[in-house]
């Protein structure tokens, strides 16, 4: 039998909306699960209501035509899609494959239950994964169940994941990572330049690892970002450049920006010679292992090439610009991130800002 319960959840801007969940148990396991959010608690009830006598007459929606797999063929289901695969990063594949090795790919997809998460991630947890890394085992696993009916009709117990993270939690099994505070000292930036133009002074190097490291400063900008700026976007005039497929949670293809040339970010920029379409055609990987030798060599600890978009964006807040004005550079579509950047700020440097 189908039954249904609302949980009121705080908003973003302070209201409470109410969602309605309707599940349906066999055998104490929830065999389907569905859900939706309202502005009031009336209509979650009607809805709930109207839900349950459906399911209670008709059956489960789709359950006549959804199959099962393990969660393993399911993978390889996902990995051969192309149009989910090919636009899948980095990250996300490698943990996705991970999976595919470990004894949770046995498991039905309709049966997958907490006791089967809780044990994977024990299992990765013994074998030396931290919990911040195991949470992106369960995130990605989320990910790959969620499209199994819609894209592969495979019936697949997806919401077991949502409802068992705050177990996995509590048990420290998975957690987030730590929001990163590590600034580079100038005295690192002075080593690391002349680390870095030593590097490139070598007879076959090509890589301009110090124009690029200052230049990742000046503009916020990603590595990625900045070696496939290209000459055709370059507005002189304006002292702007367009940095396209920006890096966005919801968006990437076509998510182009113009971004302001600040500082002496315009001048990096012409002291490159033209060789092609890109104004820095090397590979980032390239950069990012050469930056990571030379700052081992230098013994500098913790320090990763990513933290210089953070030092970048503390600096123009500690000359003065707006967050409005900050957001422009970084690109960044969410104000509470870049207000993580804010609270870093020297103290000293407001302490100054309030002299002027």
């Amino acid at each position: 039998m189908a039954s249904y319960f609302i949980e009121p959840r705080k908003r973003a801007n302070g209201g409470i909306s109410y969602r309605c969940s309707v599940r349906v148990k066999k055998d104490r396991r929830i065999i389907h699960q569905e859900s939706k959010t309202f502005r009031n608690d009336k209509m979650a009830n009607a809805w709930g209501t109207k839900r349950v006598a459906y399911i209670n007459e008709f059956g489960i929606p789709g359950e006549s035509s959804a199959r099962v797999i393990t969660i393993g063929e399911l993978i390889d289901l996902y990995i051969a899609e192309p149009r989910i695969w090919d636009g899948t990063g980095r990250t996300k594949r490698y943990v996705i494959q991970l999976l595919r090795d470990c004894d949770i790919s046995m498991v039905r997809t309709d049966a997958l239950s907490a006791q089967h998460l809780i044990t994977h991630c024990k299992n990765r947890g013994e074998a030396g994964a931290k919990p911040t890394t195991v949470y992106h085992d369960i995130s990605y696993l989320r990910a790959v169940m969620k499209l199994g009916g819609p894209v592969f009709g495979v019936k697949c117990n997806v919401d077991v994941i949502a409802e068992a993270m705050p177990v996995l939690v509590k048990m420290r099994l998975v957690g987030r990572s730590q929001r990163r505070t590590r600034r580079p000292t100038q005295l690192e930036l002075d080593k690391l330049r002349e680390g870095l133009a030593k590097r490139q002074s070598h007879r076959a190097a090509h890589i301009p690892f110090v124009d690029i490291l200052d230049f990742s400063i000046l503009t916020c900008m990603r590595i990625g970002e900045v070696c496939a700026l290209r000459w055709d976007d370059l507005d002189k005039e304006r002292r702007l450049i367009t940095v396209r497929n920006r890096k966005d949670p919801r968006k990437k293809e076509g998510n182009h920006m113009f971004v302001p040339l600040l500082g002496g970010s315009m001048a990096i920029i012409e002291k490159q010679p033209v060789k092609g379409d890109l104004i820095f055609p090397v590979c980032p990987r390239s950069v990012s292992a050469g930056f990571q030798r030379v700052r081992n060599e230098l013994g500098i600890k913790d320090l990763r090439y990513h933290d210089l978009r953070r030092e970048g964006a503390t600096r123009l807040f500690e000359m003065g610009y707006h967050i409005e004005e900050v957001i422009q550079v970084t690109g960044h579509r969410n104000f509470n991130m870049l207000w993580n950047v804010y609270q870093q700020i020297n103290p000293g440097s407001l302490r100054d800002l309030a002299k002027e």
